[in-house]
Order: structure tokens, then sequence, then C-alpha cells
């Protein structure tokens, strides 16, 4: 990789001619989907069909197939494709498990230390995070971290990080 492109800006170089073929590139990213030896889109051992996938993003079918197939013939493609897992979150469930979610949004998502600083001022308050998850600066837009923590945030972290120089805003669900 070059130092003036990111990862995530090769991949899509790779696709140039075809932006539909670089949603499916930025859908198999965004969600964790992975392409097994058979050219098929899997997430873990489960197969999703490649209708489903072209549906979800407006394109043919056909495309899709395209997509796996030149995954499989690129070996740095097929390298990343093959490895990729997903996580699952409990950003979505906090409601319903009596959690808290903080979201930060940052000035710079590149600058070091901003998850080891949020974490630890939320640990130095003595609440319990259950998950923590940022998004990726090369696959978002907008990334923001997340963390999910055991109960509510006292006020006054909540200040003392909202004047943090790194943040732009927090948000709590």
């Amino acid at each position: 990789m070059s130092d003036d492109s990111s990862m995530f800006d090769e991949i899509l170089a790779k696709f140039e001619g075809s932006p539909s073929q670089q949603a499916v590139i930025r859908l198999m990213l965004e969600r964790g989907f992975s392409v097994n030896d058979d050219g098929r889109v899997v997430s873990g051992g489960i197969e999703i069909p490649n209708t489903q996938i072209a549906r979800e993003i407006d394109v043919d079918r056909r495309v899709v197939d395209s997509t796996t197939d030149a995954i499989l013939a690129d070996e740095q493609l097929r390298r990343i494709f093959q490895n990729i897992s997903q996580i699952p979150s409990l950003m979505d469930l906090a409601p319903l498990l009596d959690l808290t979610v903080l979201t930060v949004a940052v000035h710079d998502a590149d600058e070091p230390g901003i998850v080891a600083d949020v974490t630890g001022r939320i640990a130095d308050s003595g609440v319990s995070i259950r998950q923590t998850v940022s998004d990726d600066p090369e696959f978002s837009e907008d990334p923001r971290l997340h963390v999910v923590t055991e109960e509510q945030l006292p006020g006054e972290l909540l200040n003392e990080l909202r004047s943090q120089p790194y943040v732009r805003k927090i948000e709590l669900q």
C-alpha cells in the first residue's frame, strides 16, 4: 500500500471502471462478508445469495458474480476477502438490555489515542464497558467511536469528554 492512498482506495481502484462493482465491495466491507473458494459471499459458514446482495444495493446479480470472480482472481483481494469476519454489536440491543451507548464523533479519526483516552476516562469513573466499536476511517465517511456500558455515564464524565479537543460531538442512547 502506498503512503498517499488507503487500503480501501486501493481496493476500490481495482474496480475503477465499475461503480456497481464498487458498491458490492463497499457492502461486503461494511457488513463483514467474505468470499469462499467457490466465489460465494458468506457470513461465517452461511451463504448469502447473490440475488439478495444485488437487491440490497440495486445492481444486477451478475455484477455480484463478476465482483466475486475478480476477488478470487486477484491474490491480494482474495487474501482480504477470505479473511473478513463480522462482529456482533450490542448497540441495537442496548435499549432492550438496559445498556448505555456513548457515541463519540471526532475531528480527526486518525489521531492516535482517542479510544484509549475515552475508555480510560470511563473506566476511571468506575463504569464497566461491555463493548467498544470504532468505525474504520478508511471504510466510513464519518467514523465514530461507540462504547456500550453497563450503566448510565455520570454527567461530570460526559462534560469532561465533551471538552476534549478531539471531540466534535457526543451522543447517548
